[in-house]
């Protein structure tokens, strides 16, 4: 699945901080994109809604 980030709405989590050593969601039409904020062009994993929804649960049910 080759997605242009270009076209990703990127946010920070509101937790971060301004300490610049997060990581940044964005979405574009069905996928999920997470990026380091300190090197943004160093790579993106790009993930399906479902796959990001199976993590985002697994996270949540770990604690």
């Amino acid at each position: 699945m080759l997605t242009d980030v270009q076209h990703f709405t990127w946010r920070t989590s509101s937790y971060s901080g301004n300490t610049g050593n997060c990581v940044e969601v964005g979405n574009a039409t069905n996928v999920v994109g997470v990026r380091d904020t300190k090197d943004r062009d160093g790579g993106t994993l790009i993930f399906t809604e479902d796959q990001w929804g199976a993590f985002l649960g697994a996270i949540k049910s770990s604690y």
